[in-house]
């Protein structure tokens, strides 16, 4: 009973040291998020402009076709539930015994859900600070901007910048954004919020990450090799067994995963022959998440309010930041198998020093492997094999 009684507590003390370190992971999402609010309550930079330039010459429009509500759906409600369903439906995978516990299936659904927001919600969090925070400090004019300024023409030279900006005719000068007469002080000041796009950064975000979500959880990938097949095969060679005692191979063999091989009797396979393209169908899958972020982002050109420049930024920024998002917390989508990285050691969770490699300890991945065959109720020799190398 001794050995039981002392090991017991500490069991404890290191699964909560584990929880609150995530927690904590959530806290730090949130804050991000909150301080991009934040930007929203500070006035922006106000870029000179000119008068008479057709560029933010457009008119107002009252309603725009993608509100900001919608736009809170499309980028962050739709995913979430997508995402969340998914990893409570579909994991652990049809390979799952039935002799299973329900507590693991569960632990493991649970996990999944959890990776999916931690990622989702991250990717929103960095797009959110980068596009308020962009917007603040560059203040670029937008298309519809002398529509809002409401502009008089008899006293509009006055507000000209520049040592000769009073002295020169209205088309060579710029002037300051105080010659405005709008009374609304905030549609004023979005009318210096054209870049980047946050309606395109958003949507991009959102819909690029639940993309990335179905092709890792539903192998919708182009084919592709295993790096031991990456051979000069022809078909007289794929009758013979590979030799890996090879002169020119042992040192780099000595020094790679086992997992990073196929197994041995996909490597007499002809070349063409060890991989295949997916179902056409599913591809309708991330199809449907890139088509809508694309109409987002074309509704903020013809609603006139961004110019293309800052639609093409703010899409190619969402989409970076979801990436980075999805890959924090999960495998690269070819070598994933659809499960996303497991937890931190217990001993790591708050992080580690230099020369430490890796957030997860040796011994725990041992553990963590009796996991994946616990979960998917076999025993893989790959996975044996690289639990001993």
């Amino acid at each position: 009973m001794a050995p039981f009684t002392h090991t017991k507590p500490a069991t404890t003390t290191t699964s909560k040291r584990l929880a609150l370190s995530y927690v904590f992971d959530w806290i730090v999402i949130i804050v991000i998020a909150l301080v991009s609010v934040g930007f929203l309550k500070k006035s922006p930079n106000h870029r000179p402009f000119s008068p008479v330039d057709p560029d933010i010459s457009f008119p107002y429009v009252e309603r725009e076709k993608v509100s900001s509500g919608l736009l809170v759906v499309i980028s962050l409600i739709i995913p979430a539930v997508i995402t969340a369903l998914i990893a409570l439906i579909f994991t652990p995978g049809p390979t799952t015994s039935r002799d299973i516990p329900k507590y693991t299936i569960w632990r493991k659904k649970l996990w999944e859900w959890n990776t999916a927001w931690m990622g989702l919600g991250l990717g929103l969090a960095l797009t959110y600070f980068f596009t308020e925070g962009l917007k603040d400090l560059i203040g670029k004019p937008r298309p519809d901007l002398l529509s809002r300024c409401n502009l008089d023409p008899a006293t509009v030279q006055q507000y000209a910048l520049g040592g000769y900006g009073g002295k020169l005719p209205l088309w060579n000068a710029l002037v300051s954004y105080t010659a405005c007469n709008q009374p609304d002080v905030s549609k004023l000041n979005d009318g210096f919020a054209s870049f980047p796009s946050g309606h395109a950064a958003h949507s991009w975000a959102g819909m690029f990450y639940l993309a990335l979500y179905l092709c890792s959880k539903f192998a919708i990938t182009i084919p592709y090799l295993l790096p031991s097949t990456h051979e000069a095969y022809s078909t007289s060679a794929a009758l013979t067994p590979p030799s890996y005692e090879l002169k020119g191979l042992k040192n780099s063999l000595q020094n790679a995963k086992a997992d990073d091989f196929p197994p041995q009797d996909s490597s007499r396979l002809v070349l063409h022959e060890q991989a295949a393209a997916p179902p056409t169908y599913l591809l309708i899958l991330p199809l449907i998440p890139v088509s809508l972020a694309t109409y987002v982002a074309s509704t903020r050109f013809s609603d006139f309010r961004h110019h293309g420049f800052d639609i093409i930024f703010g899409s190619l920024m969402g989409m970076f930041l979801s990436w980075i998002s999805f890959r924090i917390y999960h495998p690269p989508i070819r070598r994933g198998a659809g499960w996303s990285w497991g937890p931190r050691s217990a001993s790591r969770a708050w992080g580690i020093g230099i020369g430490t490699l890796g957030y997860v300890q040796d011994e725990d991945r041992e553990s963590k492997k009796q996991d994946l065959e616990a979960a998917t109720g076999s025993r893989s020799p790959r996975l044996l094999s690289s639990s001993h190398s």
